[in-house]
């Protein structure tokens, strides 16, 4: 007969076991609908590699246990994990956190709204979220001047900047009021480009501006635009939809730290591994 502390902690494993199953078939189910429902970027990556861990700790959390403290070893691997979760979890936070810490004080010039992929010839649902943001904004602001940012990629029908200017306009923006920037192929190039266009209607870096993105995108957004020469930055925050939520998150933890590192996601050591996992701009880019 057992004892009822050997009971307890049976019934301990039972119940780790359930919830580590149905984790790992959660994170099944989210990686495949990834699949169909999104491209393939590093925040997809990100998660596929989650998901092969949290299955692999499911099947075999007893023998991993026993490495973890059983072993010099194993301890010194745990170590690790915990202090790289603990980072991460901490880089999270900054990257939540961070999107909301310039907004705009309402007496910005120019509105840019920055790319994030169509479906065919239509905003994707993370781009129509940061439209829908821009259009407000315009609407509150009618002497603003709004750029839609973004080239056309190899599976669009159409730049991004031109599918965005058109949405903006269906909503109700006058034509005037919108222009579109049609070749950018990066955060980056957004805003160089955007430049362009501003400086050939005779308005100055230095003069107010406030871009829109999703909230994750915030800070490096706002840097990249310090790197274009923009002087006098602030950013409005778009929401975000429920399903995108990790992948972005996770993948902009990396790229946060990439641009700590080097800057610029044209120059640095992984800056071909950056090229391989986003199956390279010349491929993505018409």
């Amino acid at each position: 007969m057992k004892s009822p502390s050997t009971e307890c902690m049976f019934r301990k494993g039972v119940l780790l076991q359930i919830f580590l199953y149905l984790l790992a078939g959660f994170m099944l189910f989210y990686s495949v609908m990834l699949v169909f429902t999104s491209n393939f970027n590093m925040g997809n990556l990100i998660v596929w590699i989650l998901t092969a861990a949290c299955c692999g700790y499911a099947v075999w959390h007893r023998r991993l246990n026993a490495w973890f403290t059983g072993s010099l070893t194993g301890r010194i691997v745990l170590g690790i994990l915990i202090c790289g979760a603990v980072f991460y979890a901490g880089m999270l936070v900054f990257v939540a956190c961070s999107g909301y810490a310039n907004p705009p004080a309402g007496n910005e010039k120019v509105v840019i709204v920055l790319g994030a992929g169509l479906r065919r010839d239509k905003p994707s649902l993370l781009l129509r979220y940061r439209l829908d943001k821009a259009y407000e904004f315009a609407l509150a602001h009618p002497d603003t001047l709004v750029i839609t940012t973004g080239g056309q990629g190899r599976d669009e029908w159409v730049p991004e900047g031109q599918a965005m200017r058109k949405y903006l306009i269906e909503k109700g923006l006058s034509p005037d009021r919108v222009v579109a920037e049609t070749k950018s192929t990066s955060t980056e190039e957004n805003f160089a480009f955007a430049r362009q266009i501003l400086e050939q209607r005779g308005i100055d870096a230095a003069q107010p501006i406030v871009y829109v993105t999703n909230a994750f995108h915030c800070y490096r957004g706002g840097k990249y635009a310090q790197m274009a020469g923009f002087t006098d930055v602030s950013a409005l925050p778009a929401g975000i939809p429920l399903r995108s939520i990790p992948t972005c998150y996770l993948r902009e933890v990396f790229a946060v730290l990439y641009y700590w590192v080097f800057r610029s996601s044209e120059s640095g050591l992984m800056q071909n591994m950056v090229g391989i996992l986003s199956l390279n701009k010349k491929f993505f880019y018409k």
